[in-house]
Order: structure tokens, then sequence, then C-alpha cells
């Protein structure tokens, strides 16, 4: 066993929403979505540590391999000067009476005046409901109404399915960056 470094392809991309229409992307059947509130926040946390904990991501960001780790990293978030809980949200799974914390999404306004994107993760058994577009949506659209046109975020080029997601709602790739990271090897 040793611990190498590597670098993780990450590409830089962005949405103008001047004009973009953020309608389509309707709620799922069996799926309810929840507006920021602190009361969340280890809602988040958990759902961000499912979504992340077994993907490429958690290579990259090493907190996405513990709860605790994804606690912290929520905690920064919302504690970020630029912090936008109206580009913050949380999708939960209603079945019956049981529910089921299942996508988060956090928005924050850049030093620069961009909205920034945090993390978008949805838990790996409800991907490919529209779950997660329909949170990028709302997100955007909680970017739109605090008066940013322009949104960014950074992706693994390796998470083909999130690179897919972004460029089928408007995002471009605009610059390629290398993420250095140790990963432990066997």
């Amino acid at each position: 066993m040793g611990i190498g470094l590597t670098y993780f392809k990450r590409f830089r991309m962005e949405i103008d929403l001047t004009d973009r229409d953020l309608s389509w992307a309707k709620t799922p059947p069996g799926y309810e979505f929840f507006a920021w509130s602190p009361s969340l926040l280890d809602a988040h946390a958990k759902t961000k540590f499912l979504s992340f904990r077994d993907e490429i991501d958690a290579h990259v960001f090493p907190c996405f391999t513990e709860f605790v780790g994804c606690q912290r990293l929520m905690r920064e978030i919302v504690h970020k000067p630029g912090f936008l809980p109206e580009a913050t949200w949380l999708a939960i799974y209603v079945d019956g009476n049981r529910r089921e914390c299942c996508g988060t999404i956090q928005g924050v306004r850049d030093r620069f005046g961009m909205g920034s994107i945090q993390n978008l993760g949805i838990v790996p058994c409800h991907r490919g409901q529209q779950v997660g577009t329909a949170l990028l949506f709302r997100s955007l659209e909680g970017f739109r109404q605090q008066g940013l046109n322009r949104v960014h975020l950074e992706v693994t080029a390796d998470n083909r399915g999130a690179v897919r997601l972004y460029r089928r709602v408007g995002f471009a790739a605009v610059k390629t960056v290398f993420k250095a990271a140790e990963v432990v090897y066997s």
C-alpha cells in the first residue's frame, strides 16, 4: 500500500441566465424539494455523504468520505459571506410514511459577484429520475432572484453523468483545471 499524488482533470463550466427559460424542469413524481433552512444542515450533510462517498470526487475531496467531513463542509459553505439560501435546496423522496433525503445543492455569490454552485449530489439509487435537473433549476432560479445572471461550477471531467447534465442545461466548459489529491494505492 502506498500514497501517491494524482491530478484530477476538472472543468470550470459557466452559464448565462439572461433570457434563459428555467421552467421546463418539473418536479419528478414522489419527490419534494425544500428551500434552505438551518434545521436542514445535517440532512444536507448526510445527503452529500451518501451521494459522494463512493464516487471519484471522494478522491478529489476527502471530506466526502465521512459524514462529519460533510457536516464540516456544509458549515463552511453556509458561513461563507456570499452564501445564498435561495440557491440551496434539498430533495426528499416520499413513499407513504417513508421519507428519504436524496439530493442536495448549495449556492454562493463568489467574490467577483458571480453565482457559484458548490455541490450538486444525488444519492446513487435516485439518479436518472431527473432529481438533479430539478435541483439545478431551482438553484439557478435562486441565483437569478438575487440578481445574478452568470453562474459557474467545477466538475470532475470523469464524472460523465454530471458533465452531460450541465451541458444539457446550457453550461459550457470555459476552462480546464487540475486538482492535485493524495490517493491511497493498494
